[in-house]
């Protein structure tokens, strides 16, 4: 247990993205991107998979049409995005504990022994699904995902919605993001971003760690007390 000695009594709002953040889904959006891709005819590669990070299902179709130069109707788009919800679908049915990034279970142990609120701030359908799976649905004082938003990351409102839900003023807010929509708005909501993966790639971020073992106690601590 990591109790600190916070004299003003503090209380941060800490939010989280999900997928490349507490857990790495970003392999099964690959795989059932492109095997919705195949089916089109439609080359889809890693690096353009890393392109639809934190953005929506139908943004990211959209992009995957274009990068392919393909135009299709209205009810097959529909019905792709259906079909790729089944896939993906299909592979978090199979997740359990063992799928949670290293650390993660200790920054949100050590903030909920601090008393700090929790929220996630995701853009996926699937998140209550996932943090059932995995067993940590409990960490979370809120949950704002993919059904509670209108716009998408880099568009801030994930994130505002996540701070008035844990009662928190935005600058008050500490967001950690793995895409740069997602740091990008994070800092468009005048928040803490904390970039976890590739300072190459997360640049604009406030602070960036490659994985959470590198967030140590003092530094979470520093979060709230300052």
């Amino acid at each position: 247990m990591t109790l600190f000695k916070n004299k003003k009594m503090n209380k941060k709002g800490f939010i989280f993205d999900l997928d490349g953040v507490i857990v790495d889904t970003a392999k099964y959006h690959f795989l059932a991107w492109q095997k919705l891709a195949k089916g089109l005819d439609i080359d889809f590669t890693e690096e353009e998979n890393e392109q639809l990070k934190g953005v929506s299902r139908v943004r990211s179709l959209e992009k995957i049409l274009a990068w392919g130069n393909k135009t299709i109707s209205q009810e097959l788009f529909n019905d792709l995005m259906g079909k790729k919800n089944e896939e993906y679908l299909n592979y978090i049915a199979e997740m359990d504990e063992n799928e949670i990034l290293p650390d993660v279970p200790r920054v949100l142990n050590t903030l909920k022994e601090n008393k700090q609120p929790i929220s996630l701030g995701s853009a996926s359908k699937n998140a209550r699904t996932i943090l059932e799976r995995v067993n940590l649905m409990s960490n979370f004082d809120a949950i704002v995902d993919g059904n509670d938003v209108t716009k998408a990351k880099p568009d801030p409102e994930v994130f505002l919605i996540a701070a008035k839900e844990l009662n928190i003023k935005p600058e008050d807010c500490i967001v950690f993001e793995d895409s740069v929509a997602g740091v990008t708005a994070a800092n468009t909501a005048n928040m803490i971003s904390i970039g976890i993966g590739s300072k190459d790639v997360l640049g604009h971020a406030d602070y960036i760690f490659n994985d959470f073992t590198e967030i140590s106690d003092d530094f979470i601590k520093s979060l709230i007390e300052n």
